[in-house]
């Protein structure tokens, strides 16, 4: 398997190449164009020398002594070799020893501009300032090319053919006759842009050893904590999630940033590994309760065709003596009658049961909630229910003589109460004594109904709110009960949100329910 490069190294060799480059970049550029950009500043300074000079002469200070300071700076500062002289070839400044030689080459460039403009080949009268000796005579063979000419001054690179030099020539008209003569030589400008490459060669290479050493201990150090982060990534990915970055003083703000957030990461991954086994236990419980479920539907399929079992026996039965004739007496058929009617209505009930409680439990059943008065609801009902206890010879007490007003969903809520007093008249024994009262709460109302008689086991409480659940199956069959009743009771206070319960006291059994206060306060 192949050795991998570390970051370190890699990031080394980048920025070592990317400092090579810059610098022999750099070496390349100087190399082409510095002279030229060193020429190009020479003719800015002749140029202003030029202004310099023209400027003192329309003064009238050119020839004076206050202008000696300005002169011998612009020959010092611009390595400048000047002559100026009048209309009567008299020099009026020169920075050069030899001034025959400048005025020669003065001479010569006249002449040649002369020849220029009046298309002659030889010389003319008025080819140069008078009292001028003829400068073929003597004069240095030059080649002229001209860089910049204007009205009254023109810029040439000459060549000196004798001596094989290079120079920047700028020649002039002040007025009245007077010439300037400016000249740099070349040769300089050459030499100068040749030790300035060498220098930055000699500098680039002693920058390039130093910025080696320079990148090694910046790579080292900008590495060191991304390999600590890796190592972290490692140990993360070993589900070892104690490891933690610790952040150093030298450490760059987005390094220690990352560090931070790979801290949390490392908690955030600890924390939901953590609930990913929360959810697989409650997912294993799921499944248990779905296996419930399952039980659950096979016990309701198995109670629903029990209980549907003896009323239809019984119908069936009690038709098929009438078919035969029995009995041909009209009381029999007629009692033949009554029991397959009354069978009929209770199978008519449970079904009716069945699908309320299914929209209840499959929330298709809609909740109109509302603010009523629950005293005038349970007093109502007591009056419905009263006929029906007494004739069992059962005394219903509504002890509460204050309106209250509840939230809820008022036919639903008279459903449950009306359950809870029909389940009470059936199972009231002992004193036979019925109590209907209020235990007021901060934010609800509970409403309780308590019926005298023997206790449900303890066991039993938690099962009598199951479909078809019955505690005495042979007492529930005697008044026609289905055991859906109290089911019916959880789903609706459920659907509101509300609590129901029940408990044993000591002379009987308490259901309750409660609801959303709504009485107003000031």
């Amino acid at each position: 398997m192949r050795k991998k490069t570390s970051l370190s190294i890699k990031l080394s060799i980048t920025m070592i190449l990317l400092v090579c480059g810059i610098i022999g970049l750099c070496w390349i550029l100087n190399h082409l164009f510095l002279e030229e950009f060193y020429i190009y500043e020479k003719k800015q300074e002749l140029l202003i020398s030029f202004e310099t000079i023209e400027k003192a002469y329309e003064d009238e200070v050119l020839g004076k002594d206050e202008f000696d300071v300005t002169f011998e700076l612009l020959c010092a500062n611009s390595n400048l070799s000047i002559l100026v002289i009048d209309g009567d070839s008299k020099v009026i400044r020169s920075s050069a020893p030899d001034v025959q030689a400048l005025m020669k080459q003065l001479q010569e460039m006249l002449i040649e501009k002369n020849e220029e403009e009046n298309g002659l080949g030889g010389n003319n009268d008025n080819s140069a300032p008078p009292n001028w000796e003829n400068p073929f005579s003597d004069a240095q063979f030059s080649e002229n090319q001209t860089l910049l000419e204007e009205d009254n001054y023109s810029l040439v690179r000459q060549t000196d053919t004798r001596l094989q030099s290079d120079y920047l020539v700028l020649w002039g008209e002040l007025g009245e006759g007077s010439y300037v003569y400016m000249r740099t030589a070349l040769e300089s400008i050459r030499e100068s842009a040749a030790i300035t490459n060498r220098f930055f060669l000699g500098v680039g290479l002693f920058g390039l050893v130093v910025s080696v050493v320079i990148i090694f201990i910046i790579a080292r150090n900008v590495t060191r904590p991304v390999k600590e982060l890796t190592n972290i990534s490692r140990a993360m990915s070993d589900l070892k999630f104690e490891v933690k970055y610790q952040p150093k003083k030298q450490d760059s703000t987005e390094l220690a940033e990352l560090g931070a957030h790979m801290n949390y990461m490392s908690y955030a991954l600890e924390k939901t590994i953590s609930d990913l086994k929360v959810a697989n236990n409650e997912l294993k419980q799921d499944i248990e309760k779905k296996e419930q479920i399952d039980e659950m539907r096979k016990e309701f399929l198995s109670n629903v065709s029990h209980e549907l079992k003896t009323p239809i026996a019984l119908i069936q039965g009690y038709a098929e003596g009438l078919k035969e004739g029995i009995n041909e007496d009209v009381e029999s058929q007629n009692y033949y009658c009554d029991v397959i009617v009354d069978e009929a209505n209770k199978m008519n009930h449970m079904v009716k049961q069945l699908m309320t409680l299914n929209q209840l439990e499959f929330g298709n059943d809609l909740v109109e909630m509302s603010r009523f008065n629950i005293s005038e609801m349970i007093a109502g009902l007591v009056q419905a229910n009263r006929l029906l206890a007494e004739q069992s010879g059962i005394r219903i007490n509504f002890r509460e003589t204050e309106e209250a007003f509840v939230w809820g969903d008022m036919f639903k809520v008279e459903e449950v109460i009306t359950n809870y007093i029909s389940n009470a008249i059936h199972h009231a024994e002992g004193e036979k004594q019925i109590d209907i009262y209020y235990e007021h709460k901060e934010k609800v109302l509970r409403i309780c109904v308590f019926n005298t008689g023997n206790p449900i086991p303890e066991e039993e409480l938690d099962k009598i709110w199951i479909k078809f659940y019955k505690v005495d199956k042979a007492r529930t069959r005697e008044y026609g009960g289905s055991g859906v009743g109290l089911s019916i009771v959880k789903a609706i206070m459920e659907s509101m949100h509300q609590a129901c319960g029940v408990r044993n006291l000591t002379n009987g059994v308490e259901f309750w329910l409660e609801l959303e206060n709504g009485c107003i306060t000031d």
